[in-house]
């Protein structure tokens, strides 16, 4: 199975899969129905402000950039008193770097910007929920806040697969708002597997 189609599956869920994971995960799942998704994000996405809406918009920018790449399109900016001093996009094929994460680029330019790997006080904004790994980086380097669009069903790290953030071991307080612009960011990441399938040749109605 190749890259892309290993990485599609986290937006496909089979019913059957869906279902298992809700039974588990009663609070932190949502499928493909229109009608679920929305009851989850709603229940995420109550403590936002215009200035998040405003900040994830940026975010959504670098995921495009990200598409237009071929990379799968997830996009990061991490904020402080108001102001971007740090973005990223995913570059794990351009780079040949698993790790190349967006939060990842994103956490690096925002420590050249200050000249302090320590982001205290620092919001990060994220298109797709953060995963294990780039959680573990948030927490090392201090983030204070995370804010996310749309959850990750597969590989989540803020709680909708695994929580890495809370009761972390080294009892940082990160706080965690997601569903924020979650339609969008999501759309984008299915029109990105949509058009790597038609673009194999794969034209079969298996839509997600």
């Amino acid at each position: 199975m190749d890259n892309v189609n290993i990485k599609e599956n986290f937006l496909s869920l089979k019913v059957s899969e869906a279902n298992d994971l809700k039974a588990k995960r009663p609070q932190s799942e949502f499928t493909s129905d229109p009608a679920s998704l929305s009851s989850f994000v709603s229940r995420l996405s109550s403590n936002f402000s215009s200035e998040d809406e405003k900040f994830m918009r940026m975010a959504l920018r670098q995921a495009q950039i990200a598409f237009d790449m071929k990379e799968i399109p997830i996009g990061c900016v991490i904020v402080k008193d108001g102001v971007v001093i740090g973005k990223g996009y995913n570059q794990v094929e351009q780079l040949k770097d698993a790790t190349a994460h967006a939060e990842i680029i994103a956490i690096g330019t925002a420590a050249s910007t200050l000249d302090n790997w320590r982001l205290d006080g620092c919001t990060l904004y994220v298109t797709l929920e953060p995963c294990p790994m780039c959680a573990g980086a948030i927490l090392n380097s201090r983030v204070s806040r995370v804010v996310y669009g749309s959850p990750d069903t597969r590989f989540g790290g803020c709680g909708t697969t695994v929580d890495v953030i809370t009761g972390n071991a080294l009892k940082r307080e990160v706080q965690v708002t997601g569903g924020i612009l979650a339609d969008e960011c999501l759309g984008l990441l299915k029109g990105f597997f949509q058009q790597m399938r038609l673009e194999k040749g794969d034209t079969g109605n298996k839509g997600i």
